[in-house]
């Protein structure tokens, strides 16, 4: 199965997977495929390279890599790869690192990135970069604003990557992506040509690499490398879903009382589902603020409010009230919402909060208990991203202050509403 550029009808011997295709196909300003090893990322980034010039004719593009290695041994290798079994005529000047498209006129300058700041003076109609995630980003910030040719047909600046953790291409590309972003993540075992040829591919790796360094490189997870990660259970796939809020059900409000965020969620459990409806998070906030912000967002409620949180909110604070007086004053004052409270006298073990949590996300036999609306961002980021210090099982609190706030209310919420209560004799009476 062949495929043809935009220009001359020059036919490319190229059989595209899926994900690849659907790269193509993407058109965005700005886009990333995100794959694992084995998955055609060179070759879609130097197909896409092709086509641009092609679509582009006399302008001038960019391949780059992160070093000048990689740029020489993997990203221009495939390139004269396709180049010469498809035999598109060019010239290669080595003087100048660079290939003119006879057919098309246009030029491609191969640039290694470690040292962005040489990529400053130069206006571009495209520009392509190799393992994005080992670049570093001011050197896409530089070829962003280069990307201005007036004369191009079709701006266009793209990047392949293998992922490595929540780093700035995580939140570039995937995490909130902006305007005129889009990606493509491949999947893992997409790649028939390979398996094809080494059937046993993912096996051998498998026993090569651990867990979670196999989870990344194979089969192209996001995954915190730096420490284990907390939250191993959830994923976006399987733990986030659009929900709106069930006015016949409670709205159960669980509290992380934190100054710098103020943090919070709304959540309503339907059978045996938890269901986290909303955020809401404060940036330099007190317990007025949260309450103040959750009754703009909820004036009325008549199935009422259930409160939960952590049990240091039953301290007094210096004006002799707790976080919890507070709550209740300021809801009196202010709405006719009827609260009722499930506050524990002391907080669990931080290990049985985390368990019960992960085994909401999903159980041992597969279920899933857990759903968050795709709103909750910074929950989301919580579940992803909280890790454990480095060997050793205390959460490390301290790399960035936004996180653990809210998957701790999710936790106190999850205590109080869904762990299994000690039972006696043939009734499983609870105890309390």
């Amino acid at each position: 199965m062949g495929r043809t550029t935009d220009v001359q009808n020059r036919e490319i011997a190229y059989a595209p997977l899926p994900s690849q295709n659907s790269f193509h196909e993407l058109r965005t300003r700005f886009k990333g495929f995100s794959g694992p090893i084995g998955s055609g990322k060179s070759q879609a980034l130097c197909q896409e390279a092709i086509r641009l010039s092609y679509q582009n004719p006399r302008r001038m593009g960019l391949l780059g890599a992160p070093t000048y290695q990689m740029l020489r041994d993997a990203t221009q290798s495939t390139l004269f790869e396709i180049l010469d079994s498809n035999r598109i005529p060019y010239e290669h000047n080595k003087a100048e690192n660079a290939v003119r498209m006879k057919d098309t006129g246009s030029r491609i300058v191969f640039r290694p990135v470690d040292e962005f700041e040489r990529l400053r003076g130069t206006n571009l109609a495209w520009f392509g970069l190799d393992e994005l995630t080992y670049t570093p980003e001011a050197a896409w910030l530089r070829l962003e604003g280069r990307l201005r040719d007036p004369k191009a047909q079709r701006l266009c600046g793209f990047a392949v990557w293998t992922p490595k953790g929540y780093d700035w291409v995580f939140r570039k590309f995937m995490e909130e992506p902006g305007k005129g972003y889009g990606v493509v993540v491949a999947q893992p075992y997409e790649n028939r040509h390979l398996l094809e040829r080494v059937p046993d591919f993912y096996d051998r790796l498998r026993e090569s690499y651990d867990e979670r360094f196999f989870q990344q490189e194979a089969l192209g997870a996001y995954v915190s490398l730096s420490g284990g990660t907390v939250y191993s259970s959830f994923t976006r796939a399987g733990n986030t879903q659009d929900m709106g809020r069930d006015q016949r059900l409670p709205l159960l409000w669980a509290l992380d009382f934190n100054v710098d965020p103020m943090s919070s969620l709304v959540v309503q459990v339907v059978g045996s589902q938890v269901k986290v409806l909303d955020e809401i998070v404060v940036r330099n906030g007190t317990t007025m603020d949260a309450c103040e912000e959750f009754l703009k967002r909820y004036p009325e409620h008549w199935a009422g409010v259930h409160i939960y949180g952590d049990a240091s909110g039953n301290q007094r604070q210096t004006t002799g009230a707790t976080d919890y007086d507070m709550v209740r004053d300021y809801f009196r004052a202010h709405s006719g919402i009827r609260l009722q409270y499930h506050v524990p006298r002391a907080n669990p073990s931080v290990r049985d909060r985390i368990n019960l949590t992960n085994a909401k996300l999903r159980s041992a036999a597969g279920e899933v208990g857990l759903l968050a609306d795709p709103r909750c961002k910074e929950l989301i980021k919580d579940l992803e991203q909280v890790t454990y210090k480095a060997d050793s099982n205390v959460v490390d609190k301290d790399r960035d202050r936004m996180r653990t706030h809210l998957s701790d209310a999710l936790g106190y919420l999850l205590w109080q509403e869904c762990r299994m209560l000690p039972g006696i004799g043939e009734k499983q009476e609870r105890l309390f």
